[in-house]
């Protein structure tokens, strides 16, 4: 009986399956009658959509005509669902021809899956998630047919010390690849006493660029468009982090207690943060103009606006504005902080609007504000010219 080997390919932008197999007239025809069905010249083959129900028309119209061998496709998939994170069911390219390029062997995407449930099963954000197993996933890919679960805390510290030494991989990546993999041999494989203390690299203490009030101004007053100038004020008014700014939904502004409510924020957690009285007026222009019907900041079809296309609108915004400082809408939040610290805001205060978990990670702004360091006068301006 004719084989069919069944292989995923991209093509069009899009995730196929091909169908490789000797040329047979009686199979071609049936083969041509499955739906959404196309000829790739390049690959020399038939190929159909990468889903069940194309899977399924094709093992019913072959059925008793055909062997298929579906074993590659298999493997494919199996690691597809182990890497994807949660809201997407279709991968990008690249990571197509990562997985299609890097097959794991059985027991290392036995260890990958249970590795990515075990993140589940503990509530882990999709953000870490996906960071965790895709750095887990480029230790199992460089092992081959090596078993992950045999390596030694040497090993391993081997492996931090080649991404850091030879791939110039930075600190915080690092850092990343640590958690990832103390993860995996303690929570999944329990044993944390061998890699408990494995060493990190001391992170470098970078100071945010910060806008002066001015520059604010000047940063909103370059943009034009009304949505993108309420994202922009949300994000300087509130503090917001970009994933906050876009997961807004017109439910979470509160104009009776000028309030504004933040929902499932990093950690998971929700916060209370003051509406201001200008961004009040602006949203109500907002309102009438868009008509938002779900979500405050609405992209295409009614979903939520992108974080990369918010942070493209900032991007243009200073470069309008003239401003040349670097950073994201992020720095923003870091504006927001600041300028509360150079008022006279109490840092406790600053770290409960911003939702830190520590009060370390606010203290960073003192290192920044000018509410202090100001004052200081320069030996150089004291000197008699």
């Amino acid at each position: 009986m004719l084989q069919i080997i069944l292989k995923p390919f991209w093509i069009y932008g899009q995730e196929r399956i091909g169908l490789f197999y000797q040329a047979d007239a009686t199979i071609t025809v049936l083969v041509k009658q499955l739906s959404g069905v196309r000829w790739s010249a390049g690959h020399r083959c038939w190929h159909i959509p990468c889903d069940k129900e194309a899977c399924s028309a094709l093992f019913v119209a072959l059925n008793g005509k055909a062997m298929i061998d579906a074993e590659a496709l298999k493997r494919y998939l199996q690691q597809r669902k182990a890497l994807l994170p949660m809201d997407k069911n279709v991968p990008a390219h690249s990571s197509f021809k990562m997985m299609v390029q890097y097959p794991l062997n059985a027991i290392n995407l036995e260890a990958l899956t249970a590795f990515r449930n075990m993140l589940l099963l503990r509530g882990y954000s999709s953000n870490t998630i996906r960071n965790y197993v895709n750095e887990f996933h480029q230790l199992l890919r460089l092992l081959g047919d090596r078993s992950v679960n045999g390596l030694t805390k040497e090993q391993i510290m081997s492996y931090l010390l080649w991404l850091l030494d030879k791939q110039g991989c930075s600190e915080t990546k690092v850092h990343t690849t640590v958690n990832a993999i103390k993860f995996y041999f303690e929570s999944v494989m329990g044993r944390g006493k061998e890699f408990y203390d494995l060493p990190r690299p001391k992170k470098p203490i970078q100071l945010p660029d910060i806008l002066a009030e001015e520059e604010v101004v000047m940063l909103i007053h370059a943009v034009a468009n009304l949505k993108h100038r309420v994202m922009l004020m949300l994000g300087y008014s509130a503090g917001l982090r970009v994933s906050e700014i876009v997961g807004l939904k017109n439910r979470d502004i509160d104009s009776k207690r000028m309030m504004i409510h933040i929902r499932g924020a990093k950690g998971k957690k929700d916060r209370m943060v003051p509406l201001s009285k200008k961004l009040l007026v602006m949203l109500r222009e907002y309102y009438v103009e868009y008509r938002p019907k779900d979500f405050l900041l609405e992209g295409q079809n009614g979903g939520p606006y992108s974080a990369r296309s918010a942070q493209k609108v900032l991007q243009v915004a200073k470069a309008r504005a003239g401003i040349r400082k670097t950073g994201s809408i992020h720095g923003l939040r870091h504006s927001y902080a600041t300028h509360l610290l150079e008022s006279g805001t109490d840092i406790r205060l600053i770290q409960e609007l911003l939702g830190h978990n520590s009060i370390r990670t606010t203290m960073r702004y003192t290192h920044v504000s000018r509410k202090d360091i100001g004052r200081i006068e320069s030996p150089l301006d004291k000197l008699d010219w």
